[in-house]
């Protein structure tokens, strides 16, 4: 992948920490397409939180290089942060301003005179649908709506990069829905967002590839499809009505289990389970041949293997908390 092509591209990167030299990142290289979003997963103690600490230029590196929208964290990292947006764990704004106040502040901060924050500020309102409560101050807001208001805050120099650390913490599904509707605007709108998360269906929902770390390492790197179908492909589940329709069931699935597997059957939930390789003919194969025999079936179905399984598969090692630079 050309090299312009990418918003984040990391070789190497190392660090330790304290006088024991405790390593929190172990030559951890990452490449980050423009106008995507990659989601950075793993255990406590793995280094996603000194990665974007790295990248967003609050820590250096002890070894490796890093750059940020084609720029060099290490040699310039004020042009770096001329181009990124931070959103930590925790909203940033101020509860008792309105979100249009807020706005406006984060406006002045980045050193845009009264007229560009007040309509930066507006445009913001409008495109994180804050409009109609843009004068209640923040402390009234649903945890959705301050978490909107704080990417919203996050995005007033329209960075061309987006770190999202942990976006959606305590927040209820509703709350959860929104901040997710708003970043899938922001990427739509070219911005490359960088995400850590451990809510995995989050990083399913809203990634186009998923990095996952351990021990300071990458561990894989592929989109969430292709590595649910490397860990297990399709499974072809059938649940029959009684005890006595299991060994049919089992005959049934056997003939179409991939690489001849032994059906999994199971008495106390009197279901049948087997690995399929052309999972659609295999089920309709399978739901005719029950049916002509007379086998009653409470359901049927093709089942993938989940994010979550593909990750504790793959971190299943003990971490620990990464420590915090002083």
């Amino acid at each position: 992948m050309a090299e312009t092509a990418l918003a984040i591209r990391a070789e190497g990167l190392r660090k330790t920490f304290g006088k024991h030299h405790k390593t929190a990142l172990d030559g951890l290289d990452l490449a980050v397409p423009r106008g995507t979003v990659c989601g950075l997963l793993g255990p406590n103690g793995a280094g996603k939180t000194t990665a974007v600490r790295i990248l967003t230029t609050l820590i250096r590196a002890d070894g490796g290089r890093a750059e940020v929208a084609g720029v060099d964290v290490r040699r310039a990292p004020r042009a770096v942060r001329r181009r990124i947006g931070l959103t930590g764990q925790h909203p940033a704004v101020d509860e008792i301003l309105t979100a249009r106040q807020n706005l406006r502040m984060f406006g002045r901060l980045f050193h845009l005179d009264a007229r560009r924050a007040d309509a930066r500020a507006e445009q913001l309102l409008a495109e994180f649908s804050l409009t109609e409560a843009a004068d209640r101050p923040a402390k009234t807001y649903s945890g959705g709506m301050r978490r909107r208001l704080d990417l919203a805050a996050s995005m007033v120099l329209a960075p061309q990069v987006l770190f999202l650390d942990e976006p959606t913490t305590g927040l209820d599904p509703r709350g959860r829905g929104e901040v997710w509707d708003a970043v899938r605007r922001l990427t739509a709108a070219g911005t490359t967002v960088l995400l850590t998360t451990h809510y995995l269906d989050e990083a399913d929902q809203l990634s186009d590839r998923i990095v996952v770390m351990n021990n300071g390492r990458k561990v894989t790197e592929d989109t969430p499809a292709a590595l649910k179908r490397a860990f297990g492909g399709d499974r072809l589940e059938v649940v029959v009505a009684t005890a006595a329709d299991l060994p049919a069931a089992a005959e049934a699935v056997a003939r179409v289990s991939a690489d001849g597997t032994a059906p999994e059957p199971d008495a106390e939930r009197l279901r049948v389970t087997a690995p399929v390789t052309d999972g659609v003919l295999a089920l309709t194969d399978v739901a005719r041949s029950l049916q002509d025999r007379g086998v009653t079936v409470t359901d049927i179905g093709l089942r993938r293997p989940t994010l979550d399984e593909v990750y504790l598969r793959l971190t299943d090692t003990t971490a620990h908390e990464e420590p915090t630079p002083a």
